[in-house]
């Protein structure tokens, strides 16, 4: 197996491609100090960073259950020594990147499949109601970590992109021997298990966020759109077993059509949707990103917005903020942009433009190359080779990074990761978008809420 190499402190470019994980006798490092430097090919720079942002997800781990884990600091400082709890949503979104790495050949088909069943294992046997798991789960015992002081059971929209990342694994799986056919009827299980029509709370036209066993609805949060949780409507409609009507999304995500955006245009980018709470330039770029690691977004379309013009303007938008740089801070450029949800100066913050604190995320123009490659390649380069081991680290880039307020800290998120990997294999392959794409009940769901889609 062929391991890409990642960047050194002693080396602002790579001198060597790759090593053979095999070969006895070499150090981490065995670039000669005197080599020449050879600038990185972009299929090259891409090798790199999905193959350790996948590391998240396979050596960072949590050992008994096998998903990954909210947060990852190395330099080991966790305030609420909460090490072992492990994101339901999080892992969703890395499982992609997992199955990208059987087709680079950094893992075998057999390995993955260990690894999914260990997974699917513990969420057999974690806690759920309904069939929905919650935010968080401790990755020791299976029981649920409140994510706040009523959000203690099912969240519908994490447990939506667990599951959207668990059918693609269904969809590689599914044909294969009978271990893994085995895997695919296990996953198919946990999916037909999702009563999603629960959640909408004695029938009402729109589907809740949050159940709680102790406070049933009390967090009240309706999932009225446009923001990150397009995929789980999609899913609720696609359910085998306990679909939701077409009214809930209309009526309900789309607001009965008051979802429509009017004339906006910041920076001559147009958005069709109402972002919410954010309608001036849109929202942060995670938007763009987690409904649409499994979902295709190229040829999506519906009554309200064509999705792959919605994400690309979007991403533009929120790089041409950076660009323009009202609040003049060091390093903006073409070259580092990217505003989405992540650590920050104030431990964690939604940054957007018009909430613009200085902070870079590099998951947000990573995660965007689907949609700017050429733009997002520049940011990429120019963090790898002029910031180095600042942002780059065991796991990928680090979740956060500003120059203006010399702020690096080597701390990893799985909701940023994930997106990141997933997407690096999206823009390369495709392989998440045909996967999810292929799957029939997922074509049921889109036509039953009227889209038109591709198959990749």
């Amino acid at each position: 197996m062929i391991k890409p190499f990642k960047i050194f402190s002693s080396f602002s470019y790579i001198a060597l491609i790759s090593f053979c994980i095999s070969c006895t006798g070499c150090t981490e490092n065995p670039i000669p100090k005197d080599s020449i430097e050879v600038k990185l090919s972009d299929e090259q720079l891409l090798d790199s960073v999905q193959y350790y942002t996948f590391q998240y997800f396979w050596d960072g781990a949590e050992s008994n259950s096998g998903m990954a884990p909210e947060r990852i600091h190395l330099d080991g400082n966790y305030p609420d020594n909460d090490q072992f709890i492990v994101t339901t949503g999080g892992t969703g979104m890395g499982l992609i990147g997992i199955l990208g790495a059987i087709d680079r050949n950094w893992i075998t088909r057999d390995q993955a499949r260990i690894r999914f069943e260990k997974m699917v294992g513990f969420l057999e046997k974690a806690d759920r109601w309904h069939g929905i798991w919650p935010h968080w789960l401790d990755g020791k015992t299976g029981r649920v970590k409140p994510f706040s002081p009523k959000d203690n059971g099912a969240d519908l929209v994490e447990s939506a992109f667990l599951i959207q990342g668990l059918l693609a694994v269904r969809e590689y799986f599914k044909d294969g021997s009978e271990a893994e056919k085995s895997l695919a009827n296990r996953i198919d299980l946990l999916w037909r298990e999702m009563d999603w029509d629960y959640h909408t709370r004695d029938g009402q036209n729109v589907l809740y966020w949050h159940w709680s066993p102790n406070f049933a609805w009390d967090m009240n949060f309706a999932l009225e759109g446009y923001n990150e949780a397009l995929i789980t409507y999609i899913l609720a409609a696609s359910s085998p077993t306990h679909p939701i009507a077409p009214e809930v999304y209309h009526q309900g995500w789309a607001r009965n059509g008051d979802i429509k955006a009017n004339g906006i245009a910041p920076f001559g980018f147009p958005l069709q949707l109402k972002h919410n709470g954010a309608e001036e330039y849109g929202g942060p770029l995670f938007w763009a990103h987690y409904s649409y690691l499994s979902l295709n977004p190229k040829g999506l379309k519906d009554d309200y917005a064509d999705y792959w013009e919605e994400n690309r303007n979007q991403t533009l938008i929120n790089r041409a903020w950076c660009i323009n740089n009202s609040g003049n801070f060091k390093g903006y450029g073409e070259d580092l942009w990217g505003l989405t949800a992540s650590y920050s100066i104030n431990f964690y913050d939604a940054h957007r433009p018009g909430n613009d604190t200085g902070v870079i995320s590099p998951t947000a123009a990573v995660s965007s190359i689907v949609y700017t490659p050429a733009e997002s390649m520049k940011v990429i380069r120019n963090l790898y080779e002029n910031y180095g081991d600042k942002v780059f680290g065991k796991f990928g880039f680090y979740d956060a990074m500003s120059p203006h307020h010399d702020f690096f800290p080597q701390r990893y998120l799985a909701i940023d990761q994930g997106p990141m990997v997933t997407m690096i294999e999206n823009h390369r392959s495709g392989l998440g978008w045909k996967l999810f794409m292929s799957a029939p009940e997922v074509k049921e769901g889109l036509d039953r809420l009227g889209f038109s889609y591709q198959i990749p």
